[in-house]
């Protein structure tokens, strides 16, 4: 037994209530289990109950020892002297008001279904993927999808969290926040943390400046990625490096270093030179790109936004004086305009809208979810295997949600699919 399980046991009332007494012996009906507190205090409030023939109002304290009381000090905070209720799985030790009066007890060992409690442990304890692999399939499709529709909404707010703090650090400027985003993950895993730190060292608001030369947004780019430091034969990358050095002076810019960029084991499709130079003709062709995001009014005139190639160098070229064997245009790829979709342009979209109470924005930014194909990982492919439904983004988002959150940390009470399987028993 655990005081969350405990909680969890009094807030559902999954005990038997019949002939129920308090520790001294007094009659009581439980009325209102009361509200979980979330904060400092006691653990339920507005409670209401009766004792004997009297009717009580107030808050609710639950331990699963009476002695937890003293072990957590209460008896020096006198928020918890008027409690109507003290929950206890077990009375080991009388609790008494500062008046000297007992604080009414309740004890709820013996009240309790074994097959919950073995239901429970078994949840905890068990080591396979997730709690409920093998108990899963027998939850109602219905009560999945309740789960699933509230786990996208919490991976929504969690990234909302983090852009609104990134809002701050640059005054509300929705272009620079979205672009130090987009910068994110356009590098995918493998050079997601070098993109984020060319975003701070190289703020939007200069590239800003620069969005009708396209040659001089490439040499701001590859020189505050480290690139141009070195000697070329071409002429392409020795024109990126002149101007690179006129604009590192005018600006007082300081590069990264190139040795943080990632070449291995990847496609040269993704390289980080390719990349670079579809961020800079993603900028150069969207003026005020955040602005057209939201203007947009369907998924396919976003996608129309990110229909990118980089620059001719790029079509016979990964690295800067390596001729490539074969020309080939470097287009921003479907795959890619989908991981910025899904990382980027939704999450924007969603605390926009809900920054001006939009429920109409809000649904949008869902809705584009679910047109996005869905993510295909070994996560999401094992949520497959055990009946979860996988069509779209919207699908995969909420797995990844409910995997990392919840089944990893095992909070099983605070999931519909858990609490399925714990009152089946």
């Amino acid at each position: 037994m655990n005081e969350a399980f405990l909680h969890y046991i009094w807030q559902f009332k999954l005990y038997n209530s019949n002939d129920l007494y308090t520790t001294q012996g007094e009659k009581v009906e439980i009325i209102k289990a009361g509200l979980p507190n979330l904060n400092a205090g006691p653990d339920f409030f507005n409670a209401q109950l009766k004792i004997d023939n009297t009717l009580w109002a107030g808050n609710v304290e639950i331990h699963i020892q009476s002695s937890d009381w003293f072990n957590h000090q209460h008896q020096k905070d006198r928020l918890y002297d008027k409690i109507i209720l003290h929950v206890v799985w077990e009375e080991n030790k009388k609790v008494l008001r500062e008046s000297g009066a007992f604080i009414p007890t309740i004890e709820l060992k013996g009240r309790v279904s074994k097959v919950l409690l073995e239901r429970y442990q078994m949840l905890k304890e068990n080591q396979n993927w997730i709690p409920c692999e093998k108990n899963i399939e027998a939850v109602d499709q219905f009560i999945k999808l309740q789960q699933l529709e509230r786990m996208l909404v919490e991976r929504l707010e969690d990234k909302a969290r983090r852009i609104h703090q990134k809002l701050l650090l640059n005054t509300n400027d929705w272009e620079e926040v979205f672009y130090q985003t987009i910068c994110k993950y356009i590098g995918l895993k493998v050079n997601g943390t070098p993109f984020e730190l060319l975003a701070n060292a190289l703020p939007f608001s200069t590239l800003r400046k620069h969005q009708d030369n396209l040659l001089q947004l490439e040499a701001l780019l590859f020189g505050q990625a480290g690139f141009l430091e070195e000697t070329f034969k071409g002429s392409y990358p020795k024109k990126l490096k002149e101007e690179y050095r006129f604009l590192k002076n005018k600006y007082k810019l300081k590069n990264i270093d190139a040795s943080i960029w990632k070449f291995m084991r990847m496609r040269p499709s993704n390289f980080p030179t390719i990349r670079l130079a579809q961020l800079a003709a993603l900028i150069h062709k969207n003026k005020s790109f955040f602005e057209k995001i939201r203007e947009a009014k369907s998924i396919e005139q976003i996608y129309q936004l990110f229909n990118t190639t980089a620059s001719e160098y790029w079509d016979s070229h990964y690295q800067f004086d390596i001729p490539a064997g074969q020309k080939r245009k470097k287009r921003i790829g479907k795959t890619t305009q989908d991981v910025l979709l899904i990382n980027a342009v939704v999450p924007l979209l969603f605390i926009y809208a809900q920054k001006r109470d939009d429920v109409e924005g809000k649904q949008f930014a869902l809705h584009l979810l679910d047109k996005i194909p869905a993510e295909k990982n070994s996560i999401t492919k094992k949520w497959q295997t055990l009946g979860l439904p996988l069509s779209s983004a919207f699908h995969s988002q909420a797995l990844l949600q409910l995997k990392k959150e919840y089944c990893d940390k095992k909070k099983c009470l605070h999931c519909k699919i858990g609490n399925a399987i714990l009152r089946s028993s």
